[in-house]
């Protein structure tokens, strides 16, 4: 069904990643002029004597810990990780570049409690401490603070953001809801895609991609799929005060193979015929900073456009997105000291033809859209005594046009929020915030609390207690949309005498003007801890309580007193039908859908993790994810979508000299989806263990880069959704040029 966002999760959670941040190629620390810090404790330094003063130079060099690495996202202000008053995961641009993942699905799929579905060649989703699925509307993403999700359906596009992997400094991942400080849709968590500045990009740099890949799925095969990429940027420092870079790319790439045969279900029902589609991606993206002589004033001005094809799955089947697809944005960010403001304009405009429903006219049902996003956003901390205190607010207006949700036409919204980190004593701090949202949409302001309280038996650990409401408003669609489609039956599955015969009917899919926010209330129990020779162990346990959320479910069902059009069957037929769930528990044919708010769900469980540099030359890491089932109240659980129950992780990297390596393990269990069509389409997928592996040169003293990348590289054939595509292996070579 269009969106039938998983509900919440309840795990305990770690901030270990594919190579987090803090290992050797740790981000450089980046300073709070009014972020209190605590004393470090003294480190104990053999005498100059006891060695060498270049073995008391490396010996140094590894002293350095995770608590290098500043975090932003989890409370707007700078924190060192193991300081910050949420569960964070953090990857650094040195690990992208290293790391064996060819897209963002790859490279979050390591997260701790992060679960990520990749559908098509250019459909990616992902959920924190969640079931994922189509559209995934829960998650807030964020490219430089900026919001990319699409307001219309509350999801986001991996692939319209405009910049390649090689400008990303480091992708913060907050696990848990974070509406308190960013508002709505930081529903189940945040992630935060931070780019370098001009002055720390390369002055040129180039890089080049071809691949290829197995298409083969049971009896089919569809040859050999390839990819090719190119990414460039050019970045100049002209001055003290002016620095400027410009990027593009392009990436196109043939479709994965599709399934075969029939849905694991009961019902059997064959996959549905339709042809698949790559992707086409282009991107162009720009940027200048300004900093005034002799000012603390900083001003940054950005720009850039994105466009895309391919398929995006929907809760009425999978639509092809025309290469026309793009997204334009206009940013001006302000900084002066801990003073931030914001204002940006972002537009999408596009059309999709759904590849397996028509209208009643006999077309292919279209979906037309555009939209226009203006935001502007400020925020300021400062220190008062023992406080920190930040506090700041949004105003944001949309405007749509919608072929398929034509009542509805603007948005408004906005919010405020203030926070106070209280510096009780050296051991102990409590966090308590709050922010307040008002929708045009939603009767009354949503009301978002949080508060964490840490104790610190010595500064390189951290337990935490905290308590976060978090909630994602309805999107455009979900209030407005309105749409009849015709659906068809094989009245075989009804009678072997009639195997052949395709029944068409009309279904209608409308929106609810009076749904309300759905609303996550969130308790966690967590720990950070450094340990010499970098390491860090993190642990969280979490239960999330989530009410009122929003369905898109069968709402009427055709009966022998109102049968369809043109029944070809005696009426009581469809009594009987009903009457032995032939269309899942208590449903019948159905005549029509829409969006519903649904009881309350509680999910829990549990994240574990460690990472460590073995050397300054060998990383490596592990984590492990536990989530319960879903435990619904007042509906069944088959309307849910049901996440892995378990989920592990473990990889390493090496990195020295003319050489670089890795390889990560990803294993998943089964899991159950229900967000795609009626119950003839439902069924789970079953557990997989993906397996990536990597090998790089460098030439010319790092300015020529060569590497190997393979995915899956047991050629498993792994489907990460019952109505998604099949991944097999994948070969990419890589080419790195920087000047």
């Amino acid at each position: 069904m269009l969106t039938r966002a998983l509900v919440v999760s309840v795990c305990l959670s770690t901030a270990g990643t594919l190579a987090t941040t803090t290992l050797a190629n740790a981000a450089p620390t980046r300073q709070s002029p009014e972020s209190p810090r605590p004393s470090q404790p003294p480190q104990e330094r053999p005498k100059p004597d006891d060695r060498s003063k270049k073995d008391d130079q490396k010996k140094e060099e590894q002293r350095t810990t995770f608590e290098e690495t500043v975090v932003v996202t989890a409370s707007k202000t700078e924190r060192e990780l193991v300081n910050a008053p949420a569960t964070v995961s953090v990857i650094t641009g040195a690990a992208i570049e290293i790391a064996p993942v060819e897209t963002y699905a790859d490279l979050f799929r390591t997260v701790p409690g992060v679960n990520v579905t990749q559908l098509s060649a250019r459909d990616i989703n992902l959920t924190s401490r969640g079931a994922t699925g189509t559209l995934a509307a829960s998650e807030l993403i964020l490219l430089d603070g900026r919001s990319v999700y699409q307001d219309f359906f509350g999801f986001a596009m991996w692939d319209l953001l405009p910049v390649n992997f090689g400008e990303i400094d480091q992708i913060e991942v907050i696990r848990g809801p974070a509406s308190a400080v960013w508002g709505p849709n930081a529903l189940s968590g945040v992630v935060n895609i931070i780019t370098k500045s001009p002055r720390e990009l390369p002055r040129e740099s180039l890089t080049i991609g071809a691949g290829a890949f197995d298409r083969s799925v049971g009896s089919s095969n569809d040859g050999t799929g390839s990819l090719f990429s190119v990414n460039g940027t050019h970045a100049r420092a002209v001055n003290e005060r002016w620095a400027y870079k410009i990027s593009a790319g392009v990436l196109t790439q043939d479709p994965f193979a599709r399934p075969a045969g029939v849905v694991p279900n009961e019902f059997r029902t064959p996959y549905p015929a339709f042809t698949n589609e790559g992707t086409t991606q282009p991107k162009f993206d720009t940027r200048v900073d300004y900093d005034p002589a002799a000012s603390e004033n900083h001003f940054t001005f950005s720009g850039g456009i994105a466009g895309t094809s391919g398929l995006v799955h929907t809760g009425i089947g999978p639509f092809r997105l025309q290469n026309k697809t793009r997204s334009a944005y206009g940013k001006m960010a302000y900084r002066r000291g801990s003073l931030r403001a914001d204002v940006f304009v972002s537009t999408l405009n596009g059309d999709a033809v759904n590849l397996l429903n028509v209208e009643p006219t006999g077309d292919r049902l279209v979906f037309r859209f555009a939209s226009q996003t203006y935001d502007g956003e400020l925020h300021h901390s400062l220190t008062l005594g023992r406080h920190l205190v930040t506090y700041g607010g949004n105003i944001r207006h949309n405007s749509f046009d919608l072929s398929i949700a034509p009542r509805g036409s603007s948005r408004d919204e906005g919010g405020v929020f203030v926070q106070d980190e209280i510096f009780l004593s050296d051991h102990f701090r409590w966090l308590v915030g709050a922010r307040v949202d008002k929708f045009d949409i939603i009767d009354g302001a949503v009301f978002s609390p949080r508060t964490t309280f840490m104790y610190k038996p010595s500064a390189p650990h951290t337990i935490r207690v905290s308590y976060n409401r978090g909630f994602r408003a309805p999107s455009l669609v979900n209030n407005f949309l309105d749409v009849t489609i015709l659906n068809e039956l094989d009245l075989g599955l009804i009678n072997p005498a009639l195997a052949g015969r395709t029944f068409i009917f009309p279904v209608e899919a409308i929106g609810a003007e009076d749904l309300r926010e759905r609303a996550l209330t969130a308790y966690e129990l967590g720990y950070t801890g450094l340990f010499p020779r970098r390491t860090t162990v993190s642990a969280a346990v979490y239960v999330n309580d989530s009410k009122d959320d929003i369905y898109f479910t069968q709402v009427g069902s055709y009966s022998s007193a109102a049968p369809p059009p043109n029944w070809p069957l005696p009426p009581v037929v469809l009594d009987a039908l009903i009457a032995g769930n032939a269309f899942g528990p208590g449903l019948g044919l159905p005549s029509a859908f829409s969006y519903r708010n649904f009881g309350r769900v509680r999910d829990k469980g549990v994240e574990l993790g460690v990472e460590t540099a073995a050397t300054r030359d060998i990383q490596a890491y592990v984590n492990y994810s536990f989530q319960a089932t879903p435990v619904p109240r007042d509906f069944e659980r088959s309307q849910l979508n049901i996440p892995p129950r378990h989920r592990f992780n473990i990889g390493g990297s090496y990195n020295r000299g003319r050489y670089l390596g890795s390889l990560s393990i990803a294993y998943t269990d089964t899991a159950f989806w229900q967000d795609v069509l009626d119950a003839r389409y439902h069924g789970s997928t079953p557990a997989n263990t993906l397996v990536n592996a990597g090998f790089g040169v460098r030439w010319m003293g790092d300015h020529v880069r060569t590497s190997i990348k393979v995915m899956n590289l047991t050629d498993r054939d792994i489907q990460q959704h019952i109505f998604g595509d099949v991944l097999k292996r994948q070969f990419l070579a890589e080419a790195r040029l920087t000047f």
